[in-house]
C-alpha cells in the first residue's frame, strides 16, 4: 500500500518505520540529535514549504526521514496503522 505524505511525494507503508509529530517528539534531546545528524548526512527529504507537522523515518542503509506539513494523526488515519496499545 501507499501513502501520501504531501505535495507529489508518496511512499510504500511497508518501508515505514516510524510516523512521528515534530512537535511532541522533538523535545526529546535524543529526537532532536538525530534529526540534526540525519540532516546535516543528507538523509531529510522535506516535501514542504510550509513548517513541517510531523516526520516519517523509512526503512533503508542509512534510514531517510521525510518531513511533511501533513500531521503525524492525520497520516496514520490514511496509512490504516493500528495501535499495538
Amino acid at each position: 500500500m501507499y501513502l501520501h505524505i504531501g505535495q507529489d511525494t508518496v511512499i510504500r507503508t511497508r518501508d515505514v518505520l516510524g510516523v512521528f509529530d515534530l512537535d511532541t517528539a522533538s523535545i526529546c534531546a535524543a529526537t532532536r540529535e538525530y534529526l540534526a545528524a540525519a540532516e546535516k548526512n543528507g538523509r531529510v527529504v522535506s516535501v514542504t514549504d510550509e513548517l513541517p507537522k510531523s516526520f516519517i523515518v523509512m526503512r533503508g542503509k542509512p534510514a531517510t526521514v521525510y518531513l511533511s506539513q501533513i500531521s503525524a494523526s492525520t497520516l496514520k488515519k490514511r496509512s490504516g496503522f493500528v495501535d499495538n496499545l
